[in-house]
């Protein structure tokens, strides 16, 4: 079976993952520009392994499977599926990412509430502030968190939260948005992880960050569709929040003259929150279990539902 990666590997991650199909043929490449033409090998191949070009997709009638090599998959939404085959599949990454996402939610939100940013600058200054920092601090025992979203990473955050004897307040695909607004004034952390959907871009909009209380930290580790920047950035530049912690943006890489650059008690992680050394290496081992589940004709793991759009 002929299959198309789209993924710069280095030469041991070509080794693996060319092992795991004996007798498969493997057209591997790097990364495409979302305009670029559908590349001959692409056409040729009936499996493809990589965030390809929209338009690519729908180029191709006789595709069988496509493996992501990420969770989020909104762009493809539009793909019009009367162009495809109907037994054409697609898998992403949900779940995937869970620990290590999780893991940067509570090492931003505790950066945040401990002070670690602000002494992390103070060091490079050489400057000492002792005691006059001591009354900015706050703990995160006790707090109430609002969860907006309870797949996978958030499921994991709320596990990792439990130490901390946290009120956390979860609101699912089955929640209304009175029920978020409901509980958004009590909120000293918000977390959000959903994907981009019709549903949830702008959800946390001007009229919405409003419910906020001034001293709540927000966390976006979801997609950036979901929120108003502006509208977050000039409450945070008016300190009318906590704080907030940012993986994803509308744009990325963000635009140097974006208003996040300028935002105090905010940290970037620059959708990296989901890193880790072995992340190609595990990610061509999702893939193995994914295509021996395919040639057996099996349920395979995190198969997107289009019509749902998850």
């Amino acid at each position: 079976m002929k299959i198309f990666v789209s993924n710069t590997l280095n030469v041991d991650e070509k080794e693996q993952l060319i092992s795991i199909g004996v007798n498969d043929e493997f057209f591997i490449h790097g990364e495409f520009c979302e305009n670029a033409p559908p590349h001959p090998d692409f056409l040729n191949s009936k499996i493809c392994f990589g965030n390809v070009p929209v338009h690519w997709i729908s180029s191709h009638p006789s595709l069988e499977w496509i493996q992501l090599m990420s969770v989020g998959f909104g762009e493809y939404l539009e793909i019009e599926r009367s162009m495809m085959p109907p037994d054409f599949r697609m898998t992403n990454l949900a779940g995937f990412f869970a620990e290590p996402v999780a893991e940067s939610m509570l090492a931003g939100l505790l950066a945040l509430l401990r002070g670690i940013n602000i002494m992390a600058l103070l060091k490079e200054e050489s400057s000492w502030e002792g005691d006059s920092l001591r009354g900015q601090l706050r703990t995160l025992e006790k707090s109430c968190v609002v969860l907006y979203g309870y797949g996978s990473i958030n499921r994991r955050f709320a596990e990792i939260l439990e130490p901390f004897h946290c009120k956390l307040e979860i609101i699912n695909r089955s929640s209304s948005l009175d029920e978020l607004d409901q509980v958004l004034p009590t909120a000293d952390v918000v977390a959000s992880t959903v994907p981009d959907t019709p549903q949830t871009r702008k959800v946390f909009d001007s009229r919405r960050l409003e419910f906020l209380k001034c001293n709540t930290i927000f966390l976006n580790f979801g997609r950036g569709s979901v929120l108003d920047e502006n509208a977050l950035g000039t409450k945070l530049i008016q300190r009318k929040l906590g704080g907030a912690v940012i993986d994803v943006t509308i744009d990325e890489p963000l635009p140097p003259d974006h208003v996040f650059w300028k935002c105090p008690q905010t940290i970037i992680t620059q959708h990296s929150a989901g890193g880790t050394s072995d992340e190609i290496p595990a990610k061509i081992s999702w893939f193995a279990n994914n295509l021996k589940r395919f040639c057996k004709g099996e349920k395979m793991i995190s198969e997107v539902n289009f019509e749902k759009g998850y």
